[in-house]
């Protein structure tokens, strides 16, 4: 929320944040420094992973770079549905309608408090299942309605989770552009985010739903418009998407083909 970055960096609000600093506030020497190193490369594109970003970068002080989009890209062969119903049953998440959230840190810019605010909207058939909480968030969100889970042995269970869950919540407050979202896109999921940063780019009417930061009672909407259309209208849609527009070959081939025409005009 702070917006001094556009201008001149001090007193900063977020100094005890990370990195974290108990003591000096170098925040006003920190920005003279990197806005003279940044500024004084020569030669450079910047490649932003959104269009929220692209557009961060044009009220900074490096705007005076060109600059190309290109979204992350993840591995869409082993994102993809991949059934498990033993998975289910392990998790105790026979008839349930399943709705995950993913994070590999999970604190208020992730919307752990809005996950645990929405639990108290569900019905008796209703879980919410989040991966890769600690061992303490574990036990604080046990009995809400959710199962906490801590981090998959391997991708492919997370892949196995995507596919089990009827929609997946992204409630972030912060964000450039989660891959989290195009992974679950990628397993046949449809996804219900925040219009934050750059989450909704993912998206489109297809393939899920984008509500206003902090909005618990859209969340419910979304996930009963989901529940009452039935998750696979929007499978299909989800996984093409996914397939043609974040697979991680075609987006690290867009940076190659970058490299290969800045070289040749050097």
């Amino acid at each position: 929320g702070c917006e001094k970055w556009k201008t001149q960096c001090e007193h900063c609000p977020q100094k005890r944040k990370y990195p974290s600093s108990f003591g000096l506030d170098r925040s006003y020497k920190n920005y003279i420094l990197k806005k003279k190193i940044f500024t004084s490369i020569p030669y450079m594109v910047l490649v932003p992973v959104s269009n929220w970003l692209d557009g961060i970068i044009e009220d900074s002080f490096i705007n005076k770079y060109p600059r190309k989009i290109i979204h992350n890209g993840i591995d869409t062969n082993t994102f993809k549905p991949t059934q498990n119903e033993e998975l289910r049953r392990d998790l105790g998440l026979q008839g349930k309608h399943i709705l995950l959230g993913v994070a590999n840190v999970w604190d208020f810019r992730k919307g752990l408090e809005d996950f645990i605010e929405l639990a108290n909207l569900l019905n008796d058939d209703e879980v919410i299942v989040l991966v890769g909480l600690k061992r303490g968030q574990i036990e604080k969100v046990s009995g809400k309605r959710i199962l906490g889970l801590g981090k998959t042995e391997n991708t492919k269970q997370l892949a196995e989770l995507y596919t089990l869950a009827n929609a997946f919540i992204n409630p972030t407050w912060e964000d450039n552009f989660p891959t989290t979202n195009i992974e679950a896109l990628a397993c046949g999921t449809p996804v219900i985010t925040y219009r934050t940063g750059g989450s909704p780019e993912a998206l489109t009417s297809e393939t899920g739903f984008v509500v206003e930061r902090g909005d618990i009672a859209g969340l419910r909407g979304a996930i009963d418009t989901i529940r009452s259309r039935g998750k696979f209208l929007y499978s299909s849609a989800c996984r093409e998407r996914a397939v043609k527009m974040f697979n991680k070959d075609s987006q690290y081939e867009q940076y190659i083909q970058l490299y290969e025409k800045l070289l040749a005009s050097k």
